[in-house]
């Protein structure tokens, strides 16, 4: 009886955090989905009495301040799928390197690496800003993305899992010949799919979802914003009195994200609950 009781209790509660997340969702497409008129009206109702697809038209279009939208969407596309494929490169190298192999001061590393997950990312803003500015990167797109493959957190993920990947097998294969490129290539990663998944999709809603950084680092040039850095700039000017146009754009920059999510879901459960060689 009381396992019943509790298990109801996780239900109920998971199911009050699940509506938490989703209002506030539903709330911002619903606000989109109304006129002008309708968006100002002192009775606030949840479903807009008639629908209009012309929030988003004009979004797409950059509104009143025309802006390149098309253009902060593609800047937002290739700059997170670049950062990503970067990221999970760098990162299956060193965790790979410090698993496997015989590398100096290996603890030593491993421990200033796991250092750093501590220090909030707010610390590094100004320092690194002011690298990328002697380098000569600011208003290039390589500043957008090369800040994401300095994080420690997918090494740390993967090294967890190389270690405790069965020696027998590594052994069996250097006797059949294979170098340490090639087992990391052909047993290693595919045995790590579902946890290079799930760093993957993390790294793409970072670097995507980011606002701060891309706004400070576009150079001041309109055309090099990411989407979420430019929602930033439509909230000026004739914009801000439109919450129903910004709640379309809002929309339109959580489309991707959740298309992601949802097609690599299952990989992402599984890379979350893995823990060993099946």
């Amino acid at each position: 009886m009381r396992t019943k009781i509790n298990r109801l209790l996780l239900i109920l509660l998971a199911t009050a955090i699940g509506v938490m997340f989703i209002v506030p969702l539903i709330w911002m497409v619903t606000i989109s989905l109304k006129s002008d008129i309708e968006a100002f009206l002192p009775d606030l109702s949840f479903i807009p009495k008639e629908p209009t697809l012309i929030n988003y038209i004009e979004a797409l279009k950059g509104g009143d301040l025309d802006v390149p939208i098309i253009r902060w969407i593609f800047n937002s596309l290739i700059v997170s799928t670049v950062g990503t494929v970067l990221v999970l490169t760098i990162d299956a190298l060193a965790a790979y390197g410090l698993a496997r192999l015989d590398v100096p001061f290996r603890k030593a590393l491993i421990s200033m690496f796991l250092s750093t997950m501590m220090i909030p990312g707010i610390v590094w803003f100004v320092p690194q800003y002011i690298l990328f500015q002697d380098l000569g990167l600011i208003g290039t797109y390589g500043a957008f993305f090369l800040p994401a493959t300095a994080g420690v957190f997918g090494v740390f993920l993967l090294y967890q899992f190389f270690l405790g990947y069965p020696t027998e097998i590594e052994e069996a294969a250097y006797m059949d010949g294979a170098n340490k490129w090639q087992i990391f290539v052909r047993m290693f990663l595919p045995a790590s799919k579902s946890i290079l998944w799930t760093l993957a999709v993390i790294t793409f809603m970072g670097i995507f979802n980011d606002y701060i950084w891309p706004y400070y680092v576009s150079g001041g040039n309109e055309d090099m914003l990411t989407l979420t850095a430019g929602i930033a700039v439509m909230t000026h000017g004739s914009y801000v009195n439109y919450p129903n146009k910004l709640m379309a754009l809002s929309v339109i920059a959580t489309l991707p994200i959740l298309i992601v999510f949802l097609l690599a879901q299952k990989s992402i459960v599984k890379g979350i609950i893995h823990s060993g060689i099946k």
